[in-house]
This record gives C-alpha cells, sequence and structure tokens, in this order.
C-alpha cells in the first residue's frame, strides 16, 4: 500500500476529548471520505499535544500546521483548503500576535519550541492504541537490549549513572533505589507504578498515560529485570478513566505480542502487569498508604522502615516509581547514561515535566530542561500573565509546595534550588498567581485541601493541619491577632517534624513560604484589617462615591440582596447591614464610571442622607 500523503494528528487526551474531538474525528472522517480522500489522507487520534489552552486540536502532518479550538462546523471548511487546495486554513490556525512567520507551523510556537521532549518525545505523534506506532517510534528496543544485552547490575548501573531521580516528588535517585531492592534475598519482588495523582491543576501522570501507555510498560519491565520482579502493579485512580482504558489495553496488547508474560524475548525473563483503580485519596500517593490500598485495606501510611524496598506488598521487597521515572528509562538504556546525564543541572539530571496553569495565558503540559528559570516557563513558555496584569507569585509542587515570590523568577527550576527557596519540585504542579491574588487566601486553600485530605492517623497532621486552617480562617475574617504569626510558624515546623508520611510533613510548606515571602501582606491582614488584593470578603466593604454614581441603576438591580437604595436618576447608597460582601456591584458597574469603590483596611464614609440625596439629573 502506497504511504499516505497527510496525516491529521487530533489531540485524544482528557483536555481535548472534554471538548468533543472524538467528534471532530469522526467528523474529519466522514469529510475525507466524502472527498474520495480516504486513500490519501489518514486521521490519526493522539495523546495530549499539551496545548490544553487551544483545544481541541488537530496538526497536519508533515506539513505542521497547527490547528486550535476546531470545531465540528469547520471541517468541511478545513478540508476543502488544507486537503484539496493545498493551502492552510488560517481561520483555524494559531497566530500569536508577534509571531514571525507568515503561517507559523507548530514549532515557530513559543509554547513548544522551548520545551525538550524526552518522556514525551512520542506525544502526538502517535496512537496511543495502536502498539505497531510506538513499536515503529523504537518502542521496545530498549527492553530487547536490556534482556539481551545487558546483566540486571549493569542496567542498574546505567540508570545509576544517568543521575535519574525519582519524578514523583522525593528526588531520591532512581538507580540507588533499585540497587536496595535488587540486593533483597527474597525470591518474590514486586514493582509499582504510582499514578495516584491527586494534586489540585495537576495532570502530568495522566497525560503520559493516555498519549505513551507503552513507555511506562517498557520502563517497568526492564526494571522488574534489573530487580528481580516478577509481578508489577499500576496504581491509577479511578477519576482517570481514560488513562486507565488506555494502560489496559497497552497492557493486553504486550501481552498479545509476547512483551509481557513468560520467557520474553527467549530469554529466562517473564513479568507480568496488573491495574489497579485507586478510589481517590490523596494520601494514597504515599508509598505505604499505595501498597495497603492495593492489598485491600485502607490507605494509611505507616511507620518506616522497613522500607518499601525491604518490605513491601504482602511483606515482600516491592520497587515503587511514578508514571513519568517508568517512562524515562527505556530512553536512558537506549541512548545511553552519558547522553541522558548531558541534560540538565549538575545535581538534577533531564527533564521535568510541568502541568502549568492559573494565571497564565497558555496552560497546558510542557516537559523542560532541567535549570530552566521559572520566569522562561512563565513567559516565553507560558505567554506571561493573563489580561497583562502583574505576577505575584508561583507554586510549585501542589498543595505540598510553596509560593515563590516574582523576585525570585530567575530561579533555575531543581530539586535543590527550590528547596533553597522554601518549596519543592514535587510531581510537578506549577500554578502562576497574578497581582491579584491574596497569598493568605492561597494558603488557606491548599491548607483545607490537605486537611481533608489527611487519613488522620497521627496527631500532629490530624489535629495540627487544622488548627493550622483555624488560625488563617481568623485572619481572613478580621479575627487576627497579635502572637498569630509566631503561632503559625511553630505549629507549622512542628507538623513538619513531627507528621508520619510526606502529606503532613510537606502540608505546612504553603504557610511557611507565605510567611517568609509574604509576611507583609499576613501583617496587614492581621494588623490593619486590611487585605491588600481585596479577596477576604470579610475583609472588604462596598462604597458607591455619590460624586461618580450617575444613577444607571446597574448596581441596583443586580445586588442580589437588595442591599442598594436609590431611585431612577438618583444617587445609589449601599446599606452596609444588608451587604454580604459579594462584590457584584463592583464588577457591573460600568468602568467608565467607577462608582463603586472596594475599601479594605478604611473606614467607609457616612451614607449621604436621604434628604440630601440630590437627584443625578439636577446636580449635573
Amino acid at each position: 500500500m502506497k504511504p499516505f500523503r497527510a496525516n491529521l494528528l487530533v489531540c485524544a487526551g482528557t483536555g481535548c476529548v472534554s471538548n468533543r474531538s472524538f467528534k471532530v474525528k469522526l467528523a474529519l472522517e466522514q469529510e475525507i471520505r466524502r472527498c474520495k480522500l480516504e486513500d490519501e489522507v489518514l486521521v490519526v487520534a493522539t495523546g495530549c499535544q499539551g496545548f490544553c489552552e487551544r483545544g481541541p486540536i488537530v496538526v497536519h502532518w508533515p506539513d505542521g500546521i497547527f490547528y486550535q479550538k476546531v470545531t465540528e462546523e469547520e471541517i468541511p471548511k478545513l478540508v476543502a483548503e488544507h486537503l484539496l487546495k493545498g493551502r492552510p486554513y488560517k481561520e483555524l490556525m494559531y497566530t500569536p500576535g508577534e509571531a514571525e512567520a507568515p503561517i507559523p507551523k507548530l514549532t515557530d510556537i513559543d509554547f513548544f519550541k522551548y520545551q525538550r521532549l524526552i518522556v514525551l518525545r512520542n506525544r502526538g505523534i502517535i496512537d496511543p492504541e495502536v502498539i505497531d506506532d510506538y513499536i515503529a517510534n523504537d518502542g521496545y528496543t530498549a527492553l530487547h537490549k536490556a534482556l539481551t544485552e545487558m546483566t540486571p547490575e549493569g542496567v542498574i548501573d546505567e540508570i545509576t549513572m544517568s543521575g535519574l531521580r525519582g519524578r514523583g516528588g522525593a528526588g531520591f535517585l532512581t538507580g540507588l533505589k533499585w540497587g536496595v531492592c535488587s540486593k533483597a534475598k527474597d525470591p518474590r519482588k514486586f514493582i509499582v507504578c504510582n499514578a495516584d495523582e491527586g494534586d489540585p491543576g495537576a495532570f502530568m501522570d495522566r497525560s503520559v498515560l493516555e498519549a505513551d501507555p507503552h513507555a511506562v510498560i517498557e520502563g517497568m519491565a526492564i526494571g522488574a529485570y534489573a530487580i528481580g520482579a516478577q509481578t508489577g502493579y499500576v496504581y491509577v485512580r479511578d477519576e482517570y478513566p481514560l488513562a486507565c482504558e488506555r494502560i489496559a489495553k497497552a497492557i493486553k496488547q504486550s501481552e498479545d505480542y509476547g512483551l509481557l508474560g513468560s520467557r520474553i524475548f527467549d530469554t529466562n525473563f517473564s513479568f507480568v502487569i496488573k491495574v489497579v483503580r485507586g478510589a481517590g485519596a490523596f494520601v494514597c500517593g504515599e508509598e505505604t498508604a499505595l501498597m495497603a490500598s492495593i492489598e485491600g485495606r485502607m490507605g494509611k501510611p505507616r511507620q518506616r522502615p522497613p522500607f518499601p524496598a525491604q518490605k513491601g506488598l504482602w511483606g515482600h521487597p516491592t520497587n515503587i516509581n511514578n508514571v513519568e521515572t517508568w517512562a524515562n528509562v527505556p530512553i536512558i538504556i537506549m541512548r545511553g547514561a552519558d547522553w541522558y546525564a548531558s541534560i540538565g543541572t549538575e545535581k538534577s539530571k533531564g527533564t521535568k515535566i510541568f502541568s502549568l496553569v492559573g494565571k497564565v495565558n497558555n496552560t497546558g503540559l510542557v516537559e523542560v530542561p532541567m535549570g530552566i528559570s521559572l520566569n522562561k516557563l512563565v513567559y516565553d513558555i507560558g505567554g506571561g500573565i493573563i489580561g497583562g496584569k502583574g505576577l505575584k507569585a508561583v507554586q510549585t509542587g501542589g498543595p505540598s509546595g510553596g509560593m515563590i515570590p516574582k523576585e525570585l523568577m530567575d530561579l533555575p527550576v531543581d530539586y535543590e534550588k527550590l528547596a533553597e527557596a522554601g518549596s519543592i519540585m514535587g510531581s510537578g504542579g506549577l500554578i502562576v498567581m497574578d497581582e491579584t491574588d491574596c497569598m493568605v487566601d492561597i494558603a488557606k486553600y491548599f491548607l483545607a485541601f490537605t486537611t481533608d485530605e489527611s487519613c488522620g492517623k497521627c496527631t500532629p497532621c490530624r489535629v495540627g493541619t487544622k488548627a493550622l486552617w483555624n488560625i488563617l480562617d481568623d485572619i481572613t475574617k478580621g479575627r487576627g491577632k497579635k502572637g498569630d504569626i509566631e503561632l503559625l510558624e511553630e505549629i507549622a515546623v512542628n507538623v513538619k517534624n513531627l507528621s508520619l508520611c510526606g502529606l503532613g510533613q510537606t502540608a505546612p510548606n504553603p504557610i511557611l513560604t507565605m510567611i517568609r515571602h509574604f509576611k507583609v501582606e499576613l501583617e496587614a491582614h492581621i494588623n490593619e484589617r486590611k487585605c491588600p488584593a481585596y479577596v477576604c470578603k470579610e475583609l472588604i466593604d462596598y462604597y458607591i462615591d455619590p460624586a461618580k454614581c450617575k444613577a444607571c441603576m446597574i448596581c441596583l438591580r443586580k445586588c442580589p440582596v437588595d442591599a442598594i437604595t436609590g431611585g431612577k436618576n438618583q444617587i445609589h447608597v449601599i446599606d452596609q447591614e444588608k451587604c454580604t460582601n459579594c462584590g457584584t456591584c463592583f464588577e457591573v458597574c460600568p468602568s467608565r464610571f467607577g462608582a463603586v469603590r472596594r475599601l479594605s483596611g478604611e473606614p467607609v464614609p457616612p451614607p449621604v442622607p436621604q434628604e440630601a440625596r440630590i437627584p443625578v439629573r439636577e446636580s449635573r
């Protein structure tokens, strides 16, 4: 069969699927058949392309034209223009304001051109549900090399020399971890892929499983050979139905091809993988809680030592790595430790995947070399702050991470530098905040999450996180008092040092970095009863400036609690006793008037007496 002259690569990751990309794919196939192009053009459903802000996404290959926000209604025009007439359909093209190329291709777009794809090397170019696509892109070559050309010790040495560190958050050297498990005398061993991704705004592991499940399977098989394991488990949360479906399908295909099961590549190595669907408890991302869940028990952490590599699943040595770590393994074995170690920084090798979200123009999934600056991530790849507002902070590491202020945006992203700033790498969540965000409220939000997700087993976490939240709640509601900052620090340090597992040990990070970098804002909440960002409702009052009010009645009609008085052509007044500080009046007041003012930390001027409210027309 002659090759197709073009491929249309349709993003079928969760973000695009939720925007009807499967319907777009079906419409493309139908229109291509109608135009009798089915022997010339192939439509391929791929994994996540990364640029989630622009979905549904279709990429024309080999032209490399990037189509964004594609709808079923636009398909006939796209096919007619690009596939029949041979000219890109500009109405759907992504064209940044300062685009240098008249017809920018995917590689011309800043979001893509500053990335370095290793884990995501196959994203957007293969069908994740077709094993032949993976094999055609050197898939399972590394497994064959490991089994036929390397000893288990040689594999571990290669991973160790590469400098690969666990991407689940702790950053422990992967090769050393494997080495401990390989030396255990127990003949029965297990390996686990931790895909229990629960951070708010994080979707790295989900996207890798959806886009390239065979890379994870191949990495696990290589790891199993290295440490002597016979069985592996992929622990994935049930809220990821597409990831669950694709990893299960990939395992079945690998079994059918003899790449899992008995005597793989005619060697003495046998290995099987099973999928366990977690119920969505954040604490099950912790190794010992995860193992308890796999065993059918309640997902609660236990004291360590013994470590899982010594005593894990059902009492046998178990090696646990996350999705991104496993997906790094095949390419390291294939291209060598020296190649991998040449990327990144002295102590943080390779690349890191981040879910770039928040107040940034280009949200999505990015893979960048370790050592890239936060500034480059936010501005060159992320396209800057929405609405041209000022950057205030970046939260790395999700709810367990810390707030890094704009003054540290030149900070290189690696494990050590982030730790020096009081944050962590975590699994890769990166949330951008602008000048309208309140750091006290943000810390309270993340603490509410970790408090709710605490399993309650140990007192420091169960009681300490709730105590911290209560203090922050008082501060955001105008009940803060002298000594609260010192009390927050004292409790946070104790929770950090005394908690049983990583959830409690990292839960205070947002508070500690908020105190470290944004203490002035915290003091304003306590000492002045003021929220500088105008976020904390109880610290805000709304007031209508009689000199600017045009009596247009917009705010009066929109007020949900009827707290605004003043008839037609009469200056409006907010009844402070009725007002719930919802901010609706401020939002709907025409900007050209600017009559509604937000006040925080300052008294509300007395209302204009009823008898003194001169009709607007007369006063003008």
